[in-house]
């Protein structure tokens, strides 16, 4: 099943493009094309960054979707602070070269959103994610919780979320973005079956993240 109506470069990535893009080409206009190399190369690298491929979305019941491409870092239970339970913990870890855009796991209701100002340490960091800046959206999925909370990076400054509270959202649907660099923890469940490990790595939509009994998907 395809989930995709927004362009294969995401929209956060347009003016970023169009600036670098005519700035590279004055130069090169005005210098030549070998001293404005870097420039050209910094357009590469951005461009790269805000990709935004389409991605098909498993037909796979009871399972939750990796909400972001990168690796994953953690496979813990712990506290779940957003929705206050205890929960198993999914972290994964997302580099520059990694696509950014966040993608819904699971299908459900927004019932809260909360944002925190913090520190930008490494993504890659365990402390990270209570002491960066982060914002996280709980779902209610029949009566199944699900958190999922983006978390600022060294590089990253700028974390973007589209939801408010009480839409309803799909397996799949884009739901924000994270600039440069970070991470992304999903909170399930006690009694959710992690289908990956420490080290794997995942793909936004693609990636079957775990498995919960009676989870609607």
């Amino acid at each position: 099943m395809s989930n995709y109506d927004h362009p294969i470069i995401a929209k956060e990535g347009w003016r970023y493009l169009i600036t670098l893009g005519l700035v590279a080409l004055l130069l090169t206009k005005l210098f030549g094309f070998f001293i404005t190399l870097p420039i050209w190369i910094l357009f590469v690298f951005v461009l790269q960054f805000f990709r935004d491929p389409p991605r098909l979305v498993p037909v796979a019941p009871n399972t939750v979707l990796s909400p972001a491409d990168g690796r994953i870092v953690a496979v813990e239970k712990t506290y779940d602070d957003y929705a206050m339970r205890d929960a198993l913990k999914i972290s994964i870890f997302m580099n520059v070269f990694n696509v950014h855009s966040n993608r819904m796991g699971v299908k459900g209701r927004v019932t809260s959103i909360q944002y925190f100002p913090g520190k930008f340490m490494n993504a890659d960091f365990d402390k990270a994610s209570s002491e960066n800046e982060r914002n996280a959206v709980v779902l209610d999925c029949n009566g199944i919780q699900v958190t999922f909370v983006q978390v600022a990076g060294l590089i990253a400054r700028r974390i973007l979320c589209y939801l408010q509270v009480g839409d309803l959202v799909r397996r799949g649907d884009r739901y924000g973005f994270i600039r440069f660099g970070s991470r992304v923890d999903v909170y399930l469940p006690l009694e959710a079956e992690p289908l990956v490990s420490v080290g794997d790595r995942v793909r936004a939509t693609s990636t079957l993240l775990a498995l919960i009994n009676q989870l609607d998907t």
